[in-house]
């Protein structure tokens, strides 16, 4: 008697369970039929390409949701069952959605931690540019450089997903010290009178920077009680590099991010003003030379030198 009635509850069992698999298989199918049959009606009523696109992405979340709704249904008879499916259910949906939700995370962490803000002008990986607007999944800036020199607006605008803070350096160029350090190099020839040349370009970049020294100190103090920045001369100063064919000099300065160019433009237009005045300093540019020992070098007498020959392109 217990044998058969054994049998029969695992027999019951089985029916069930074929008749699960059977409802579920023409549940999905349905469901795919449904899918393609409104895919097609979209297709001719919406001519817009990106409209029908983004009413196909909705349709395919509704089926998707439909589909865990009613298989679960069938196959997750009980509560505790129930709750089991959809916990399962929205594991899968956390799964599915990841990008979303971290956004929404990083948002949560932008808004509290701050490492920008609207306004600010920022760099994450190779995009730059001024942020004009914070959303719960993006961030947008407006583009400065890329194919416009310095740091210019391009008028394009960059929709950022909020998660790249978490995996893309960001750099923000008003946070902290507030200043940026600009290098302006200036090449002349090895002819030239270097001293004085680093002497007029040390001038010029006092008469155009010194003045923002003491307001950097101030930046620096301030964001060393937050960050680990030292600087010890913040006062603009000019390096001498020697190069293959010509000495450098560079001209290292503070200046607000946003002014790099304008300050740029001003120093140049006043260094082009100052060596015009002199005829011992010459710019250096691409030449050829023909250099002789016995007529220029050390041993080489005045009468010599008269035959130098020199050609330039």
């Amino acid at each position: 008697m217990d044998y058969s009635k054994d049998f029969l509850i695992k027999f019951l069992s089985i029916k069930n369970l074929h008749i699960q698999i059977l409802f579920s298989i023409l549940t999905v199918t349905l469901l795919y039929f449904l899918n393609k049959t409104i895919t097609n009606m979209l297709s001719i009523r919406i001519q817009d390409v990106k409209i029908r696109y983004r009413y196909k992405k909705i349709l395919l979340y509704i089926i998707f949701i439909l589909a865990f709704v009613l298989i679960g249904a069938l196959w997750f008879e009980e509560s505790g069952s129930l709750i089991t499916f959809f916990g399962i259910s929205a594991a899968g949906i956390a799964i599915a959605l990841k990008d979303l939700i971290i956004n929404i995370a990083a948002w949560v962490f932008i808004i509290l931690k701050r490492p920008f803000e609207a306004g600010d002008r920022i760099q994450i990986g190779d995009n730059s540019g001024d942020v004009i607007d914070i959303r719960i999944f993006q961030f947008t800036i407006l583009e400065i450089g890329n194919w416009v020199d310095a740091d210019q607006s391009t008028g394009r605008i960059i929709h950022i997903p909020n998660s790249s803070i978490f995996s893309i350096p960001l750099a923000n160029y008003d946070k902290g010290f507030h200043f940026v350090w600009n290098e302006i190099p200036v090449s002349i020839t090895y002819e030239s009178n270097w001293k004085k040349a680093k002497i007029i370009l040390h001038d010029i970049a006092n008469e155009h920077a010194e003045h923002m020294s003491p307001e950097a100190q101030k930046k620096v103090e301030a964001a060393a009680r937050r960050f680990m920045i030292f600087y010890s001369k913040l006062t603009p100063i000019v390096y001498t590099d020697v190069k293959s064919s010509y000495i450098t000099l560079t001209i290292r300065y503070l200046c607000k991010p946003r002014y790099r160019r304008g300050s740029a433009e001003k120093i140049w237009e006043h260094i082009l003003e100052e060596f015009a005045k002199h005829k011992d300093i010459d710019f250096a540019y691409p030449t050829q030379r023909i250099y002789s020992e016995l007529l220029e070098g050390k041993n080489a007498t005045e009468k010599d030198m008269g035959f130098k020959v020199n050609i330039k392109e």
